[in-house]
């Protein structure tokens, strides 16, 4: 590095700060800021929310959010006009090969922060469809169908998961801006390597469970007029990744002072 100091911590700041700047935008300042330190952990969590996850890939488990599971039927005697049936189930009704699958009453959100603030700006809530449901689509109908079909086996996530989501990654850029002005002494304008190195180590200890690869992503849900998600292709081993007997929602709020960074963490199902 040329130059002892590192710029971009200022804009990042007034980013985060204003809620009216798009959670994308200060993702790309804080890119641009770990790049210039060469902070690859930073610089791959800070892709991973911007972009998105694989299919295959485990979410952090602020991604992972509580959602009702559903299931879709169309009457199947013969003469009957299609007519869909929309019916919120217990994951206790599935039949025992599905639920050993792990599905529960959360859903893994993949999607890039780009993605989900245009979603609530539809103001659609979605549907997502867990991974390989086709493919055991006969066995729920057989349990659950009633001389139905089955078409659509679903969680249904409220669009007040997806803002927690954003919420959370805005607050954690938060702190990593007031951990590194609580390392800057009065009157030092930009940081320095050392002081953003003290940052990324408090910004990993504090971190979220993600586990990072850089790839974009290949397989996130489509947006449509129920911004339905399918996720089917290609079906992974079955491992309950998304369920959790107690999945812990991290909603972290955080106050800085320039002495330091008190960060709150509230946990709730």
């Amino acid at each position: 590095m040329t130059t002892p100091d590192i710029e971009g911590l200022d804009q990042l700041e007034r980013a985060v700060l204003d809620e009216d700047v798009s959670l994308a935008t200060a993702l790309r300042r804080f890119l641009l800021l770990a790049g210039y330190a060469h902070q690859e952990e930073l610089r791959a969590w800070a892709l991973k929310q911007s972009e998105g996850y694989e299919v295959d890939e485990e979410v952090p488990r602020f991604r992972e959010v509580a959602a009702t599971l559903e299931i879709t039927l169309e009457p199947s005697a013969p003469g009957r006009p299609r007519l869909e049936d929309t019916r919120q189930i217990s994951p206790y009704q599935l039949p025992q090969s599905v639920r050993d699958r792990g599905i529960g009453e959360h859903a893994p959100i993949r999607y890039g922060v780009r993605e989900m603030e245009a979603l609530i700006a539809m103001g659609w809530n979605l549907e997502l469809r867990p991974p390989g449901s086709v493919e055991y689509l006969a066995e729920v109908t057989d349990e659950l169908g009633n001389g139905s079909a089955v078409l659509s086996l679903h969680w249904r996530v409220r669009l007040t998961a997806l803002q927690q989501v954003l919420d959370h990654i805005r607050t954690r850029l938060t702190l990593f801006v007031a951990e590194v002005r609580a390392a800057m002494p009065p009157g030092q304008r930009n940081p320095n390597p050392d002081q953003i190195d003290s940052a990324a180590q408090v910004f990993s200890f504090r971190g979220d469970g993600s586990t990072i690869n850089i790839v974009a992503p290949s397989a996130k849900a489509a947006i449509d007029s129920t911004a339905t998600a399918s996720v089917n292709e290609p079906v992974p081993t079955p491992q309950p990744w998304w369920h959790r007997s107690s999945v812990i929602w991290s909603a972290i709020a955080a106050t800085a002072t320039i002495a330091g960074v008190i960060a709150t963490v509230a946990v709730a199902k």
